[in-house]
Order: C-alpha cells, then sequence, then structure tokens
C-alpha cells in the first residue's frame, strides 16, 4: 500500500428476515458480533479511517463498532445511498476506499490486502471481489475480459442465458480510488429505476467502463464471503468461523481430542500443548497457558490459566478468575472473580466466589465461600498451604492465616490464626444402644392388628 486507506462498513441494515428486533450485525460469531468482525479485519490493514455507516437509532450497532466512526444513513435507500452518507466523513479524502459489510464475517485482511493490491496493479476505478458459491442463484455475475479485468456486473434477473452460466460472482466488497469515488456515486443520480428504488453500488462499475476506467476483480473462496441475512445462514457462518478458529489452535499446538465439539470465542487464547476435551466452551476473555489441560464439559469465560494447570471435567470458570501454574479445578468446581496461586487444588464439587487463595492450599469437596449477604459482596482471604475440609462454608468477609486447619463441616465466620485449627460445627452426641431400640419401634408400628375371634 502507498496510498492511505480508509474502511467504509455498511452496517444500516435492519435484517428482517433474521426475524429479530435486534439488528442484524449484532447477531454473534463466535461471541462477537458480526459488524466486529468485520471491524477487525478492517483494522488489521492499518487503515487512516473507518467509518461505519448505520440507520437511524442504531446506537448500540455505533457502540459495537466502536472505536469505528459513525455516520447515518438517514433513508437506507441501497448500498449505494449507504456509501453516499459517508460523503461528509470523507471529504477530501483521495485514497483508497474500502467498502465492507458488517453482515459479512468471515472475509480475511490477507484478501482484502490482496484486492487493494489488485485495483492500484491495473489503476482501476473500482476493484471487486468474486467468489464462486455452489448456488450462483439471485448473486450477480461478474464478466471478465480477455485481459481478466472486470468488464460488467450483471444481475442475475437481467443476465442473458450465457451470462446465468458464469460461476463468478459478485461479493459486493469493493475497493475504489478515492479520488473517482463521489465521481461515480453522483453518477448514479436518480437512475434508481428499479423496483426497490435504491441506488445500487454495484452500478458504479458500468458507470466507470463507460467513461473508459477500468475496473478489476479478484477471486476468493466462497465460504469467506458468505453474507449472513437468516439464522439458518448465522448457524453456517458459525460453523466455518469455529473450523476456522480450531484450525489456527491446531496449527499453533494445541490438541482437540474431538475438534468439531469444542466451541471457542473469536479472542481465545491458548498455549503450546494444551490438551482440550470434548464439549468445552470457551467464552470471551480467556487466556490459557502452555500445557493446560481442560477435559470435557467445562465452561470458561473471562478467565486466566497458567501454565500446566489442569481444569476439569464438569468445571466452570466465570469472569476474574485467575489460576496460576499447576492449580487444579476438578468436577462440579465452579470459580469466579478469584484469584488461585499456584498448587491450589479444589478437586470436587466447590464453589469459590470473590476470593484469595494462596499457594499450596487444599480446599475439600463441598466448600463454598458465601460471598453474598443478600445485598452486598465480600471477600474470602485464604492463606498459602491451608487444608479446608470437606463441605465446610467460609462466611465472608473471612480470612484464613497460613497453615491454618479448617474442620470438616464447619461454618466459619470469624478470622482463623496462621497455623490454627477451626471447628465450627455442632458437637457431636452418641446414646448407645438408640438405634436397635428406634428401629424396633418402628417395625412395631408397622405390624397390622390382630383380629378379633
Amino acid at each position: 500500500m502507498n496510498r492511505s486507506l480508509a474502511v467504509l462498513i455498511l452496517a444500516a441494515g435492519q435484517g428482517t428476515r433474521m426475524k429479530s428486533a435486534r439488528p442484524k450485525v449484532l447477531h454473534a460469531i463466535a461471541q462477537r458480533p458480526m459488524v466486529a468482525h468485520a471491524l477487525a479485519a478492517a483494522q488489521a490493514l492499518k487503515p487512516e479511517r473507518v467509518i461505519a455507516v448505520v440507520g437511524p437509532g442504531m446506537a448500540d450497532v455505533a457502540a459495537a463498532a466502536a472505536p469505528a466512526e459513525t455516520v447515518v444513513q438517514a433513508l437506507q435507500r441501497g448500498t449505494g445511498d449507504a456509501v453516499a452518507a459517508a460523503r461528509g466523513a470523507l471529504d477530501g479524502f483521495a485514497g483508497e476506499v474500502l467498502v465492507l459489510y458488517g453482515d459479512t464475517p468471515l472475509v480475511l485482511p490477507e484478501t482484502l490486502e490482496r484486492l487493494l493490491a489488485e485495483r492500484q496493479r491495473m489503476s482501476a476505478a473500482v476493484a471487486v471481489i468474486g467468489m464462486r458459491p455452489a448456488e450462483p442463484g439471485a448473486y450477480g455475475r461478474l464478466v471478465l475480459g480477455a485481459d481478466g479485468s472486470l468488464e460488467a456486473i450483471v444481475e442475475a434477473k437481467d443476465a442473458t442465458p450465457a451470462q446465468r452460466e458464469i460461476r463468478l460472482c459478485n461479493s459486493g466488497v469493493m475497493a475504489i480510488d478515492g479520488s473517482r469515488l463521489w465521481t461515480l456515486i453522483d453518477a448514479l443520480g436518480n437512475g434508481n429505476g428499479n423496483a426497490h428504488r435504491e441506488y445500487y453500488l454495484t452500478d458504479i462499475v458500468g458507470i466507470a467502463r463507460a467513461r473508459g476506467m477500468r475496473c478489476a476483480a479478484i477471486e476468493a473462496p466462497a465460504e469467506e464471503m458468505m453474507g449472513v441475512n437468516s439464522r439458518a445462514e448465522l448457524a453456517e457462518a458459525e460453523a466455518l468461523m469455529q473450523r476456522r478458529l480450531r484450525a489456527a489452535a491446531m496449527a499453533a499446538g494445541v490438541t482437540f481430542t474431538a475438534p468439531e465439539t469444542v466451541f471457542l470465542c473469536a479472542d481465545t487464547r491458548l498455549g503450546r500443548d494444551c490438551v482440550i476435551g470434548p464439549f468445552v466452551v470457551f467464552g470471551p476473555e480467556v487466556t490459557v497457558g502452555d500445557g493446560v489441560e481442560i477435559p470435557a464439559f467445562c465452561h470458561i469465560a473471562g478467565a486466566e490459566i497458567g501454565d500446566h494447570a489442569i481444569v476439569g471435567p464438569f468445571a466452570r470458570l466465570r469472569p476474574g478468575a485467575e489460576l496460576a501454574a499447576h492449580v487444579h479445578i476438578g468436577n462440579f468446581v465452579e470459580v469466579k472473580n478469584s484469584t488461585l496461586a499456584s498448587g491450589v487444588k479444589a478437586n470436587h464439587l466447590a464453589y469459590l466466589g470473590d476470593a484469595s487463595i494462596g499457594a499450596g492450599t487444599n480446599i475439600g469437596a463441598g466448600t463454598i465461600t458465601c460471598n453474598y449477604d443478600g445485598i452486598d459482596k465480600h471477600r474470602t482471604e485464604i492463606g498459602k498451604d491451608v487444608f479446608v475440609g470437606t463441605n465446610a462454608s467460609l462466611v465472608a468477609p473471612v480470612a484464613i492465616g497460613d497453615g491454618a486447619m479448617i474442620a470438616a463441616g464447619s461454618v466459619i465466620t470469624e478470622d482463623v490464626p496462621a497455623d490454627a485449627l477451626a471447628l465450627g460445627r455442632g458437637r457431636q452426641v452418641v446414646k448407645e444402644g438408640r438405634a436397635t431400640a428406634w428401629r424396633s419401634s418402628k417395625r412395631a408400628a408397622k405390624k397390622p392388628a390382630q383380629k378379633k375371634r
């Protein structure tokens, strides 16, 4: 790239086929709004400007597209009108203008770089990304000249039988010479004589060719260029994105024992030599160190896991969970907003919320930190090398000193000094022979009354 770049992300559509009160581009792929995927692809190119075109009242879309600038397409009269809405924001800009779509979440920066390079190589007014979908259907066809240049985009309804046989179709993504952009947009004029009375951006190719300007096209995989217009297509795009994310993780040294069952977030970071079991789901903001094992059926979001930790099976890590190296979290253990130092073990049936736990501490089965009093949250501070017995309840705010022991079944409501033994349970009472007497009385009560003769 030897010219400045501005990216327009068209995101004003309501997406009526989604049957949703939410704007289409806010529906998530890999737990990230579709428009944010388009934004990430744009930002990878290091553009001078990124502008999202949204509809009236779409503050939520503008927020999802941040830090992109936002302009409003007041009347939403087609893609040409959407680009025209950015005229004021791009006043005086004469570099490259790249047009993306908020509902095309799978496009890669490498493909966009190729598009921009081809436009420059051919000194084209417009360059378009083409694709070859399995069913060309209603897609516009790209008609190429003998030299590979783009001669025309022909809409399916206007195509001749021979043109309908063309497999190379229009994806909609364009690179446009900014010095000629507004001349071409202005030439759309009042020519919106189509049934929907919309201004189509694709028409600028015909306008450019009629004025003797060159146009260009490159080809990308249809899967990468798919647009999402329905719930079914949303599910298809999710599956494609998950395959891409899993492949990247495996190429970086991660083992999935059943890749098709693991679901990653777009920002999941997995270290080398991690082993991820079946049916593990990663939410946003998860970082996993090297050599970590995560067996089956775990849900992890907003968590940081240190090297060589073991999490699961059937474990849940919620936002704010920070596990140091060699921590063991076992089945049916939940951790939320807590820091666990190196070597901490909580192997069964525990809830650790709003807690700090020192190195080498063992948390027994059934232990909970009682962090909520009905109004406020409170913290539990547990030192290093503490032993917390089975079925203990630690009522926060409370602090347990280094090396302390908490007896099984205890309810701890006061601080425990270092190396102390704390018991907080009722005293055991044993009554000899009482079990035999109790059973005898119960059996006697069950005997049927004898009939009188």
